[in-house]
């Protein structure tokens, strides 16, 4: 399959019309040669179209909106990359701010390993917002325990990841039955390493994510969290007929340790939050798994 362009940039988006203005701004400022690459905005059914937020940016950036009725950031992903005239694919958010660096150090990795699904670093861009600065660094702690091995990377949340576009069409992109922000990328990484193919993690490939959290929304997040884990636990076991896996103990008084060890304001407060973001998990994931038909479920520590 020929592509006319080197990336397609797709993000999914829905009802925040200010966050999505920043984030094309961002883009604005891509070191990387403007016919090499477009962008493609994908609105989840808003209750306000964004044509009004897009029409600015056309005359800087290759800008394509789609429209679909709301169905979840994993199906918009999908719409904009069945749309996509680029050879790799590069995924991130609504709420992040692509660095001016972004697409030229994913064309440097992609150099040396076409086929690879590549995640990068993000970067928390409200510090003084503990409960975002608790999110990413639970995020940061994800990638030191299932990304030690950067050749050989396990898990990517999506607002910055890149592949091949002929791969993740072959391999039916995102799983659409996911309807929330939860999950959907630990099942495509799942998937993706499960057919043999490669993950890299490229730390130097860098998003800045914005996401405004209050203890409520914080809550909220992490009980999502932890509903999708459940679906992504289940679908994982029925495809190679294994267990639900519990990680060890000793995965969750690190991760309470880890603020204490980073370069975190405040770590105490933040090891409390990451407590109360695994029992809200928790609570989420009994939730999904009582309200799902009935079946006994195995679990294996």
């Amino acid at each position: 399959m020929d592509f006319s362009l080197t990336f397609s940039i797709v993000i999914p988006t829905y009802n925040r019309p200010e966050r999505l203005a920043t984030c094309l701004q961002s883009l604005t400022q891509l070191d990387y040669p403007r016919e090499q690459f477009e962008v493609i905005v994908v609105d989840d059914g808003s209750p306000t179209p964004l044509h009004d937020v897009v029409e600015p940016f056309r005359d800087q950036l290759s800008l394509t909106l789609l429209r679909q009725p709301n169905a979840g950031p994993a199906k918009a992903r999908n719409t904009g990359a069945a749309a996509a005239k680029g050879r790799f694919l590069a995924f991130t958010d609504d709420d992040c701010m692509p660095a001016a660096f972004w697409l030229k150090t994913l064309a440097a990795r992609f150099e040396q390993a076409p086929d690879c699904l590549i995640g990068g670093h993000t970067v928390n861009a409200l510090p003084q917002n503990l409960y975002s600065t608790t999110s990413q660094v639970l995020i940061d702690y994800l990638y030191t325990y299932y990304n030690a091995d950067a050749e050989h990377a396990r898990f990517f949340a999506s607002n910055n990841i890149a592949l091949p576009t002929v791969r993740f069409r072959a391999i039916d992109g995102f799983d659409t039955t996911y309807p929330r922000a939860a999950a959907e990328d630990r099942e495509l990484c799942d998937r993706w390493l499960q057919l043999g193919y490669p993950m890299i993690y490229a730390p130097e490939v860098q998003v800045y994510h914005a996401h405004h959290l209050s203890l409520p929304s914080f809550w909220r997040q992490h009980f999502n969290y932890g509903r999708g884990a459940f679906r992504f636990h289940q679908v994982r076991a029925l495809r190679q007929q294994q267990p639900i896996r519990v990680e060890p103990l000793s995965f969750y008084s690190d991760l309470l340790a880890y603020p204490f060890r980073s370069a975190c304001e405040q770590p105490a407060f933040v090891s409390g939050l990451l407590a109360l973001s695994q029992v809200a998990g928790v609570a989420g994931f009994f939730w999904e798994r009582l309200h799902q038909p009935q079946r006994q479920w195995q679990f294996e520590g």
